[in-house]
C-alpha cells in the first residue's frame, strides 16, 4: 500500500509531493488524509485562483479516445445556452458503439419565454444536422433543483448496468452535473472541483456506483474557437451568465452598427429597417452607432466605453475579423461563448469576432 497511486479527489490529477509547480502537488503532511486534494484544487475553491496545467489537446483526446474500447453509456453535456460553441464533432469515433445520452444543460439561463417542448425539438433537429443519433435527449439545470432525479432515471434506463461516461468540452457544467448526482445521491457536497475556468478535470474521475460500476467524469475537450479562450479570466467571469439572459430588442435601420462590449461587433448592412433581438449575458453593455463611425468608436474607446476587455488587457486583445451573412429565414447569428442575434429573413449581416472565435448561423432557436 506504501507506493499506491493517489488521486487529487477534486481533479484527478496523480498526487505528487515533490514539485509545487507540477501538477497534482500536494504537501506531503496532507497524503494521510481520507480525501486528498492537490494545491491547484485548494486555491480554485478557496481563492477563484486558477493556475495553467501542463496538459495538451492530445492528452485531452488521448484519455477521451480509450472510450471507444470501454462498454458503458456516454453522456454528452453541451451547454444549451452555447450549443454549437460547446460540441464536440466527431465523438462518434471516440466513443465506438457506446449509446450517448445527450443533455443540454444550463437551461435556467435561457429567458423563460422559450418553452420546453420547442426547444427540445431545435435540439434534436441540430443533433440530426450535426450527424448525431442519440437514445435519448434532455434539458437540464445542474443548479437547480428538481432537474437530477428525471436525468437519473434516464442514465439507469440506457446503461443497461455498465459504467457512465460524462464528457463534454470545457465550462458546460460536467462537474457540477456529476456534483449534483453525488449529492442528491449521499449527500456528499462539492466532491469535484467546478469552476467558470476551462481545464479544470485533469484526468478521469471515478465514483462508485451501488451495482460496482462507476460514474467517471472525463477532462473536457478545449474548443479553441470559443470566447473563453481569447479572453482573460477576468473577463471570462464578467462575461459568463449566471441567471436568466433578458433578450434585448434593438430597431435599425441599414448601415446601423450593434457592438457588444468590445468583445464583438454586428453590423446591419442591408434589409430595410427591421428589429434585431440579442441574447447575451446581461452584463454585456451594447452600444448603438453608425456603421461610418463604428471603427472610429472601436479604435477610440475599447477598454473604456466598450469593455470588457478591460483597459488593462485591450494591448493584449486579438483584433476583430468580419463575416457576411444574409438570412433566408428567421435566423440567429451565433458568436461562440458569448450568445446570439435572432434577424429576419432578407437581412444582410456583417459579424465582427476575436480572430479565432467562431460566428455562425443557424435556423433560430425561437
Amino acid at each position: 500500500m506504501e507506493n499506491e497511486e493517489l488521486h487529487c479527489i477534486g481533479c484527478g490529477a496523480i498526487i505528487q509531493s515533490e514539485d509545487p509547480n507540477a501538477l497534482g502537488y500536494a504537501p506531503a503532511s496532507s497524503l494521510g488524509r481520507e480525501q486528498v486534494i492537490c494545491k491547484r484544487c485548494y486555491r480554485l475553491k478557496h481563492y477563484n485562483e486558477v493556475q495553467d496545467v501542463s496538459l495538451t489537446d492530445d492528452d485531452f483526446l488521448r484519455i477521451l479516445n480509450g472510450l471507444g474500447a470501454k462498454k458503458g453509456l456516454i453522456v454528452m453535456i453541451v451547454d444549451i445556452f452555447d450549443f454549437d460553441g460547446s460540441w464536440l464533432p466527431g465523438l462518434q469515433r471516440f466513443v465506438g458503439n457506446n449509446p450517448i445520452l445527450l443533455l443540454g444543460n444550463k437551461v435556467d439561463l435561457l429567458p423563460h419565454s422559450l418553452k420546453r417542448p420547442p426547444l427540445m425539438n431545435w435540439m434534436r433537429g441540430r443533433v440530426k444536422e450535426l450527424g448525431m443519433k442519440p437514445v435519448a435527449v434532455d434539458l437540464i439545470s445542474s443548479l437547480r433543483d428538481g432537474e437530477i432525479s428525471p436525468v437519473l432515471e434516464l442514465i439507469e434506463k440506457h446503461r443497461n448496468g455498465g459504467d457512465v461516461y460524462v464528457v463534454g468540452c470545457t465550462n458546460v457544467g460536467k462537474s457540477t452535473f456529476i456534483n449534483r448526482i453525488i449529492h442528491d445521491v449521499s449527500g456528499e457536497k462539492d466532491i469535484i472541483t467546478t469552476s467558470h475556468f476551462p481545464g479544470t478535470t485533469l484526468d478521469t474521475i471515478e465514483i462508485p456506483l451501488d451495482d460496482g460500476s462507476m460514474l467517471v467524469d472525463t477532462p473536457g475537450i478545449i474548443n479553441h474557437h470559443q470566447m473563453a479562450h481569447v479572453v482573460t479570466s477576468k473577463t471570462l467571469k464578467a462575461i459568463t451568465p449566471k441567471k436568466e439572459i433578458k433578450p434585448v430588442s434593438y430597431q435599425l435601420n441599414e448601415e446601423q452598427t450593434l457592438f457588444f462590449g468590445g468583445l464583438a461587433r454586428l453590423d446591419y448592412i442591408s434589409g430595410g429597417r427591421r428589429s434585431l433581438t440579442c441574447y447575451l449575458p446581461n452584463s454585456i453593455k451594447i452600444h448603438r452607432t453608425k456603421l461610418e463611425k463604428a471603427d472610429e468608436l472601436y479604435a477610440n474607446h475599447l477598454g473604456e466605453l466598450l469593455q470588457p476587455p478591460f483597459a488593462e488587457d485591450v494591448a493584449d486583445f486579438p483584433k476583430l475579423v468580419g463575416q457576411d451573412f444574409h438570412a433566408k429565414a428567421k435566423m440567429d447569428i451565433v458568436f461562440s461563448g458569448l450568445g446570439w442575434v435572432t434577424v429576419e429573413e432578407g437581412a444582410h449581416i456583417k459579424a465582427w469576432v476575436p480572430e479565432n472565435v467562431n460566428v455562425t448561423i443557424r435556423k433560430s432557436i425561437m
